[in-house]
């Protein structure tokens, strides 16, 4: 665990960062990195991967606070903490917490019990990303990801021994995967387990292996996997799809495969929530005069009408031209934000026609022509 980075130095924030900023620091990175935009790029990939598992603690309370109180020790099985820290030791009386502890970092502890290697256990989960367009995220599709899923072996159904044999319990631990042993210390009899050296530690003997998985019980294969993303999904945020990460063992159930989508930004639209921006230029003479002008948005063209004397920056709303809910019904709104575009090059003629209707509005001041630092000296 020595190699590892911290996680709030991996995501670029203080240890009192909110979890907003968390969030927006993990989807600036991984947008930056993401193997998508860089394919083959070993270094982006890494960082990628270093955000995701960052960000994976760090937004959770429970796994920050073990975090923050143990580093990464809290989540090194090797480390003694069980995945989860000492979890303090408001149970010290009676040696209740205390021999929690001793029972991860020996097995046995003072008279802890151990975990049965055969029980069933959900496997682990697995993680996909999935680049989608600006209109896929708002409008919904589906899309194929594929993973490397560890399954159970159809030869031996799990078991790893070949078809028509059956595994052995281990003689040595009774099928417990650990035997214990008692030692006399300061403090009395002390017990500790460790795993079993004939069976290490699985509880059962393989006399015959099945050839397909090596006795392992499973085996690993490519999969593709339809993914359905829904309407209004937003950049940064994950799609689950239950029972397709890896095999449980022991009859245990799947894990989950979460899929981490990243939207391309658009030519044209900016998104704000369930918002469209969109910033219009429109000519003089139409902020002027008012003009119907055609604009783009999510489903096509539409006609805006642009009222006499509009103001460079005014914005005009198009209801229901937005992103649709990504829970329930109805959509939000689009924003066309205008920028009046100065004409240049102007003709000779065009310039006098441009004074004449100046002098007209009492803005040249009969000084036609004449640039505000001049008239400022006079």
């Amino acid at each position: 665990m020595a190699d590892k980075r911290d996680y709030y130095e991996v995501l670029g924030v203080k240890k009192d960062a909110t979890a907003d900023e968390i969030k927006k620091a993990y989807r600036k990175i991984t947008k930056e990195n993401h193997p998508d935009l860089h394919p083959g790029d070993k270094a982006c990939e890494e960082r990628f991967k270093e955000a995701n598992e960052a960000y994976e603690v760090l937004s959770d309370e429970e796994k920050r606070k073990k975090y923050d109180q143990y580093g990464h020790a809290a989540f090194d099985p090797n480390a003694g903490f069980g995945g989860g820290g000492f979890g303090g030791f408001g149970d010290f009386g009676g040696f209740g917490g205390f021999g929690d502890i001793f029972s991860d970092l020996f097995g046995g502890g003072f008279g802890g019990s151990t975990r049965n290697p055969n029980a069933p256990r959900k496997g682990e989960n697995l993680r996909a990303s999935l680049n989608i367009s600006f209109e896929e995220a708002a409008f919904g599709c589906k899309k194929e990801v594929t993973v490397a899923r560890v399954e159970q072996c159809p030869d031996c159904k799990g078991n790893g021994c070949a078809p028509g044999t059956t595994p052995e319990i281990c003689p040595d631990c009774k099928g417990t995967g650990s035997v214990t042993t008692a030692q006399r210390t300061p403090l009395g009899m002390m017990q500790t387990s460790s795993p079993c050296q004939k069976c290490r530690g699985t509880g059962k003997i393989i006399h015959q292996p099945c050839k397909t998985c090596r006795g392992m019980g499973n085996i690993r294969r490519q999969h593709k996997v339809e993914v359905n993303v829904p309407a209004g999904i937003d950049d940064g945020q994950t799609i689950s799809r239950p029972g397709y990460g890896n095999a449980g063992a022991n009859g245990g159930p799947a894990g989950d495969l979460l899929v981490s989508v990243t939207v391309r930004p658009h030519a044209r639209f900016e998104r704000d929530g369930t918002s469209v921006l969109l910033d219009q230029e429109i000519s003089y003479a139409q902020a002027v005069l008012g003009a119907e002008i055609e604009v783009p948005t999510l489903d096509g063209k539409v006609k805006l009408t642009i009222p006499e004397g509009t103001q460079p920056g005014a914005v005009f709303r198009l209801r229901g031209k937005g992103i649709p809910f990504l829970r329930g019904s109805g959509r939000g709104d689009q924003f066309v934000s205008v920028r009046v575009k100065v004409p240049t090059n102007l003709t000779g003629n065009q310039k006098e026609l441009l004074r004449q209707f100046a002098a007209s509005m009492g803005d040249l001041d009969g000084e036609a022509g004449k640039s505000i630092f001049g008239r400022k000296k006079k």
